[in-house]
């Protein structure tokens, strides 16, 4: 199978918009209509193509890209498990184009009553579309394919705020479900040479808008409990959801029984190892003393001595307190710019991080590793935006460690940048 990549406007562009008229809902309905069909032209294709066939497309979405299928197909489902690897057990999140599509798939009580909980409301009313996953009761009988939902009575429903995803939908006619769009258990993709990278020969279609704006998957939420819980942090902060009605006292349930393998994950991202890159990764905690002043060359010698090839590649991701190398003494620095290709995958420098190369001398003067380093700086929403394509571009250069300086996870969506973290270290300092 051949895997072609279909570049499309970037991420400014507007594929469609919401109707605008008295007495509409603000979300009720996304329209295309008055979009050029050389913008619209390729989503058009791309939706026959959905909903024809078994085999999922690539997307961007704002959080990152995406691999969509017909939600209610059961073998247009199957088709994302087999490309990514995926367990079966893992449910999927559903994606719609508006509140009217997302209405078709649940089941109402009475005529009159509006399926969607209550509680949801002031959620969807801040945050749709945007990245958040809401939980809410899979109808009896469902119009989801049980793939989907992976046995549970619930299934996680998002609307995406890029207009180009939310037009794809709209020209599929269908929901679709879509994980992120790599390997299972690799780093999430931000742009489309990632997922070429992960799923070339698997898939056919590869919509290229340019790199993701948030860098991190949705904030996942079950209003369905009392209290609500936070099932999977990410692009909503904790905080964030605490301002709405309803959801003051929401609380933390990603390290439920779930997450270490003792039950069904109640949402995507809850059981198994992700993020990972092929390199050993080692995240210092934010309380490591180390980890606020950098690292030292004792602690290097000792990770490159336990490693059973050596180490002749060394990554550094650092934050907000690291020094240039995480403190190391490096010689013969020289700044990466532009956009390079090594072993077959692009190394795209841009806004999102600075990348700096240098050599680790002994204290006698041998040259005993290369160090890359790459600065993702203070901001946090720049940080979860660069973190993916960080793990992936040390990775790419074929590094043998990756040292990560971790961040105070109680604030913003540094939560999320935690939680994607740790899943994908191979040792935690702590």
């Amino acid at each position: 199978m051949e895997t072609r990549i279909i570049k499309v406007s970037g991420p400014g562009e507007l594929y469609g918009q919401f109707k605008n008229a008295a007495g509409v809902e603000r979300l009720h309905e996304w329209s295309v209509n008055g979009v050029a069909e050389d913008v619209i032209g390729p989503l058009r294709d791309a939706g026959e193509y959905l909903r024809t066939n078994d085999t999922p497309v690539a997307f961007p979405t704002e959080t990152v890209y995406g691999l969509g299928a017909d939600a209610t197909r059961s073998t247009s489902v199957k088709g994302i498990f087999s490309a990514k690897g995926r367990p079966s057990d893992n449910p999927l999140i559903v994606h719609v184009s508006d509140l009217q599509m997302l209405r078709g798939l649940l089941q109402n009580t009475t005529p009159d009553e509006d399926p969607i909980p209550t509680m949801y409301k002031a959620l969807i009313d801040k945050f749709w579309p945007g990245p958040l996953t809401i939980l809410l009761p899979n109808a009896q009988p469902s119009k989801l394919a049980p793939e989907v939902t992976a046995g549970l009575p619930t299934f996680g429903a998002r609307m995406p705020s890029s207009t180009l995803a939310l037009s794809l939908i709209k020209l599929a006619g269908v929901p679709l479900a879509a994980p992120s769009a790599n390997a299972s258990t690799k780093p999430s993709p931000t742009a489309a040479h990632h997922v070429k990278h992960d799923l070339n020969g698997r898939i056919e279609l590869i919509l290229d808008g340019g790199p993701c704006q948030v860098g991190v998957e949705s904030t996942v939420v079950d209003g369905l409990c009392e209290p609500p819980v936070i099932l999977r942090p990410g692009g909503i902060s904790l905080e964030e959801i605490r301002s709405c009605p309803g959801w003051e006292n929401v609380a933390q349930a990603y390290k439920d029984q779930s997450e270490v393998g003792k039950a069904a994950p109640r949402a995507p991202g809850m059981k198994y190892k992700h993020y990972s890159p092929k390199a050993r990764v080692i995240l210092y905690e934010d309380s490591v003393s180390l980890g606020r002043t950098g690292l030292t060359a004792e602690d290097l010698a000792e990770t490159l001595n336990t490693s059973r090839a050596g180490c002749k590649q060394v990554g550094i991701i650092r934050t907000r307190i690291w020094k240039a190398g995480a403190g190391l003494q490096m010689v013969a620095k020289e700044a990466t710019n532009g956009t390079s290709e090594v072993n077959g995958h692009k190394i795209i420098q841009n806004a999102l991080y600075e990348v700096t190369t240098a050599e680790l001398r002994s204290k006698s003067g041998m040259t005993t590793s290369r160090v890359i380093d790459v600065n993702l700086g203070s901001d946090i929403r720049k940080i979860a935006q660069g973190l993916f394509s960080a793990l992936r571009d040390l990775d790419s250069l074929g590094v043998d460690v990756i040292f990560v300086e971790g961040i105070d996870d109680k604030i913003d969506i540094a939560a999320a940048v935690m939680n994607r973290l740790r899943k994908a270290a191979s040792e935690i300092r702590s």
